[in-house]
């Protein structure tokens, strides 16, 4: 086969760098392989398609010279697997499970023995590696060369699930590219491809039908070019037949031009809707190309067919719920309620599709909600436990729409039957790779609002909630000191994997957003934002207040005041008040906490409105539990004097402090130094006479949000380290 020239691909990335390459062992060359092959989505799509390289090692018992297979292991990523990412294997002691096969399937139980053999691949590991092999392990074990490539391109996925595929397979590639009817991944398919290679000596390539591309080559670079060829001259053919505005049967329904605004007002109605199981979060995706699907005439015919390759519907499930509203003639409420009929009814056809498919050992059923829903005018949602997992989602959506898209430009497409469907997406095998992922932590399907996480205690409260798997909002009035937040947290928690090219909203694990509590349209862009990037909001932690010196004489101006209880009253109240409506329509429990002060209970000279605006916040907390009950929870966090890390405590403050206390220090000192002896000062009043921190007021806004508090509300939690004129009378 003709390879294309590195600067002819119109259709993939050509990415090897051959002096990058040859700087490289065998072993890290394939993983540099596998690294730019995933890097393109056009060619494999997250977590999906694997690579392997049979190379010769030093036997680590004997030192003899033996073959060992690197494979990418279960669970991997092709764009960003290390070396520890793949499996390796002796493949002598592989090629010698091909007995042991054969034996059983003469006794007739083959079926058992495709899983049984998995387990067999852990006696033919070499030099102890931990990484668990694939399924995928024998299609690349017997078929008889030294690098192989299985991918899962979007173009040939459209020749795989088109009717007409095996004359598509020999009109692009001619003789040099075989055709296999589907089969689930495993023994029985690496022996097929395997059989088919020794009749066809001179093949380069074979189409899986149903399933993907897999191809091969004695040179790993050879290998490289040869699956981007492949994929190029389908996507070519492709592009040759595309039906341009006729695409899916032409338009039949118009994009709203208020969009974006309809979908922030149904978000949090459709994530309490789908969320009945399990909390859910949300990704949006409304960019013309998935809008010229979901408006399109044949969007409701081939949603109902739902996804071909094995790798999408294990995240998209076994269809999409396409929702027959008509934008331009229907209102908001009838989108409810035919959201309402369609959830319904989509549960009941899940629940009978797993009564129908299961076997006597099948997993119970797993939740019966879709993970993508298409609304015409409107564009998809698709959800997951967490961001990352509803943007993949979201990602493989994409992949089904671009499968289809092809596969109708050249025949008809055709998805797996709902049997095979069932018998990948209930695998055993599939159950096992789910158990040993790592349990889910407290917040990873929740949405965290800190307001006031640019400094002090409300960046410590970020940092405490990402740690339990939160999707963080850091909000402040200081836009720049929230996003510094946010960058910490991705930093620490990966940007989450974004889908390029496809217009989805980009937000990951964590957020930045500015926002002025005292005034009401700043709030509620605030929560807009939250809304359209998550698809709701869980909890609110507002730590934003504000300490106005007063002047010589002990007094601070009406203005002064005013601003201080406008933020430290006022603020909460408006938070809470435009939440409300989002709580309310997700019908999910949530949580407020609002941070006043220990100086709520204790009057002393210096801070008139600073404390008595935080009685007034104290009691706010109790008002607002009332209002808010059942659904949610409203506690109070009253610090003692936190001088770390605290905006309300400049080196002017601290110095005026330190001079008002009589505490010795020099104006030489940083203002590090000056805030511990500060720190230190205060710490001595208390009874346990240690300073309080950031980290020690997150710990307790962290706590009253969870669970381990569910019927605890209206209550004010001081932090203060036994703080005698705080003490509750």
């Amino acid at each position: 086969m003709q390879l294309y020239n590195p600067g002819d691909y119109r259709h993939v990335n050509y990415l090897w760098d051959e002096a990058r390459a040859n700087a490289l062992d065998p072993v890290e060359r394939l993983v540099y392989r596998s690294n730019i092959l995933g890097t393109d989505q056009r060619i494999t799509n997250t977590g999906g398609g694997n690579t392997s390289s049979k190379v010769t090692l030093p036997d680590p018992l004997t030192g003899e010279p033996v073959r060992v297979m690197w494979v990418k292991g279960s669970g991997g990523d092709l764009r960003t697997s290390k070396k520890a990412n793949f499996a390796s294997l002796y493949m002598d002691k592989l090629m010698a499970l091909q007995a042991i096969y054969a034996a059983a399937d003469v006794k007739g139980v083959k079926t058992p023995m495709e899983d049984a053999m998995v387990d067999m691949y852990t006696h033919t590991v070499f030099n102890l590696n931990p990484r668990a092999t694939s399924i995928d392990t024998p299609l690349h074990a017997f078929i008889p060369f030294d690098h192989v490539d299985h991918t899962h391109p979007n173009a040939v996925i459209a020749i795989a699930a088109c009717s007409n595929g095996r004359e598509l397979v020999s009109e692009i590639w001619g003789d040099e590219v075989a055709w296999v009817e589907w089969q689930r991944p495993g023994f029985e398919l690496g022996l097929l491809l395997q059989e088919t290679i020794r009749q066809n000596p001179n093949l380069k390539g074979i189409i899986l039908g149903g399933h993907g591309l897999i191809n091969w080559a004695n040179d790993d670079k050879e290998c490289y070019e040869l699956s981007l060829t492949l994929i190029e001259k389908a996507a070519r053919y492709l592009e040759a037949h595309d039906k341009g505005a006729a695409t899916f049967g032409g338009a039949k329904y118009e994009p709203l031009a208020d969009a974006e605004r309809r979908l922030i007002d149904l978000l949090p109605t459709l994530r309490g809707l789908v969320s009945q199981y399990n909390r859910f979060i949300g990704t949006v995706q409304s960019d013309p190309t998935i809008l010229e699907f979901v408006n399109s005439h044949d969007a409701a015919r081939l949603a109902e067919l739902g996804t071909s390759c094995p790798d999408h519907f294990l995240r998209t499930k076994i269809k999409p719920l396409y929702v027959d509203w008509n934008p331009q003639v229907e209102d908001a409420t009838a989108l409810v309620a035919k959201l309402n009929g369609g959830l319904a009814q989509y549960r009941a056809d899940y629940a009978a599709y797993h009564a129908a498919c299961k076997h006597s050992n099948s997993p119970a059923m797993r939740d019966p909600n879709p993970t993508v829903i298409l609304i015409p005018g409107l564009g998809m949602i698709a959800w997951g436990k967490n961001k990352s997992e509803s943007r993949v989602t979201a990602e493989f959506y994409n992949c089904a729409v671009e499968v289809m898209r092809g596969a109708e430009a050249v025949g008809e497409y055709v998805a797996l039957p709902r049997q095979e469907a069932f018998d990948i997406e209930y695998w055993l095998l599939e159950e096992a790779k789910l158990k040993r992922m790592p349990p889910e932590k407290p917040f990873e399907r929740s949405v965290v609002i800190v307001i006031g996480a640019g400094s002090g205690i409300g960046h410590a409260v970020a940092h405490r909630v990402a740690k339990e798997g939160a999707h963080v909002v850091c909000a402040d009035l200081n836009g720049d000191a929230a996003q510094a937040t946010a960058d910490e947290l991705l930093k620490i928690y990966g940007v989450g994997i974004g889908v390029a090219g496809t217009g989805l909203s980009g937000s990951g694990p964590a957020i930045a957003c500015a926002v002025n509590i005292t005034n009401r349209e700043s709030v509620r862009a605030l929560l807009d934002s939250v809304v359209l990037a998550y698809g709701g909001i869980d909890n609110i932690i507002v730590t934003a207040g504000v300490f106005v010196s007063p002047d010589k004489t002990g007094h601070i101006t009406d203005d002064k005041w005013r601003f201080t209880f406008d933020v430290n009253v006022l603020g909460g109240y408006i938070v809470a008040d435009e939440a409300r409506a989002v709580w309310e329509a997700q019908k999910l429990r949530g949580t407020l906490v609002l941070t006043t002060s220990v100086n709520a209970a204790v009057a002393k000279k210096g801070s008139l409105a600073y404390d008595t605006s935080k009685a007034a916040a104290n009691h706010l907390v109790r008002e607002l539990a009332v209002e808010l009950a059942p659904l949610v929870r409203v506690n109070g966090l009253a610090p003692a004097t936190v001088v770390d890390g605290s905006t309300m405590f400049p080196r002017d403050r601290v110095i005026s402090s330190l001079v008002k206390y009589n505490i010795a220090h020099s104006e030489d000192e940083s203002t590090e130094a000056l805030r511990a002896k500060l720190a230190d000062f205060y710490a001595q009043r208390t009874l346990t006479k240690l300073p309080i921190t950031p980290a020690d007021q997150a710990e307790v806004a962290y706590l009253i949000s969870t669970d381990a508090f569910s019927k605890t509300t209206g209550q004010v939690f001081s932090v203060d380290g036994g703080l005698l004129e705080a003490f509750l009378r």
